[in-house]
């Protein structure tokens, strides 16, 4: 549940409550759990925002911004009918942000994205790669066929009972351990798109952990430092594989697209330590501007959103009060109206 205050181009604040620790006692994201989580501190992070930034009552708030999709439907409809509430209610517009494009757009929270880029969104439920001609223009070029490699490396990480969320501790292990890149094949390389499928790779480390009799850390006491070196290569090696997959596919996509400046990496999975190596010297060896938001903005912020939203309201578009949440696997349409009170 996150909530930020932008004005005059920065951040004045952001305020980020994570609910990893709740839903780590489940080994994943409860749904239900998340929507009321959310249902509980929205209207309390509001107020801490507008009050640590003077803004008192919302008179000077202007626009308001809010994801849109797509994502956990649940979720999506508690902050929708919020941001909706708080449109009618201050009597400004309201503009509905697709997340994946606010995720690449954080870029530029690092340094000025230079057009055309690349972008990589790479999460725990997307894996697309984007030609991004503009803020608001992407064309898509390629996405996951199934599991994305965020939820590759959290299922991975559930078979080796890894804490919650996995993702981020096979990433520390992988840097204690020795990959052995025969072990698994890279999937779906034997084509010639940019689409991509994990669940081969899960089925084949699922397979590999029941054959080698592999034990599973202790899950509560969970210390990365007396983890077995079985453990730890087995993290190194998968993270190898996934990291190799997504480098393949972005030079595919990088081949048959000339003329790009920048190559972007956002999402969840950006925070990897192997990926951001590998992309940042993969980008310098083809002349390309690498970027990718700081750690803190990689996964889901409202920064992102807020960023976004100015980014549309400043081409003169605005939302409907009428517009939909849009659930993970569904499309968001770009079916913004023209703010009639918009001037340059």
């Amino acid at each position: 549940t996150s909530v930020a205050l932008w004005q005059d181009g920065q951040i004045l604040e952001d305020v980020v409550h994570t609910q990893i620790p709740m839903h780590s006692v489940f080994g994943g994201v409860v749904p239900e759990l998340a929507s009321r989580e959310h249902l509980r501190l929205l209207d309390k992070l509001v107020a801490s925002v507008l009050g640590t930034c003077g803004v008192s009552g919302g008179r000077k708030i202007d626009l308001i911004a809010v994801t849109r999709g797509p994502g956990l439907l649940g979720a999506l409809l508690v902050g929708i009918a919020y941001a909706k509430s708080l449109s009618l209610g201050l009597g400004v517009p309201i503009i509905g942000v697709n997340h994946l494009q606010a995720h690449l757009l954080a870029c530029d929270f690092t340094s000025p994205i230079v057009y055309p880029a690349m972008g990589l969104l790479v999460s725990g439920g997307h894996t697309h790669i984007y030609l991004m001609r503009s803020p608001l223009d992407f064309v898509l070029l390629g996405k996951t066929l199934d599991d994305a490699a965020g939820e590759a490396f959290d299922k991975i990480a559930k078979l080796l009972n890894l804490p919650y969320p996995g993702g981020k501790y096979i990433d520390i292990l992988a840097g204690k351990g020795t990959a052995d890149p025969r072990l698994f094949s890279k999937p779906y390389l034997h084509n010639d798109n940019c689409d991509f499928s994990f669940s081969g790779l899960k089925t084949a480390v699922a397979n590999y952990v029941q054959q080698q009799d592999i034990p599973a850390v202790d899950y509560v006491d969970f210390r990365e430092d007396f983890a077995p070196s079985v453990i730890k290569d087995l993290c190194a090696t998968v993270n190898l594989v996934i990291v190799q997959t997504l480098l393949e596919k972005v030079r595919r996509a990088l081949d048959a697209t000339p003329g790009i400046q920048t190559l972007c990496v956002a999402g969840g999975v950006a925070a990897n330590k192997l990926l951001r190596e590998s992309f940042s010297a993969f980008a310098e060896s083809k002349n390309l501007k690498f970027l990718a938001p700081a750690q803190n903005y990689c996964g889901d912020n409202a920064a992102m959103i807020a960023y976004t939203g100015v980014q549309l309201a400043n081409e003169g578009f605005m939302s409907s009060l009428d517009f939909e949440a849009v659930p993970r696997g569904m499309i968001v349409p770009d079916d913004y109206i023209v703010n009639p009170f918009f001037k340059e």
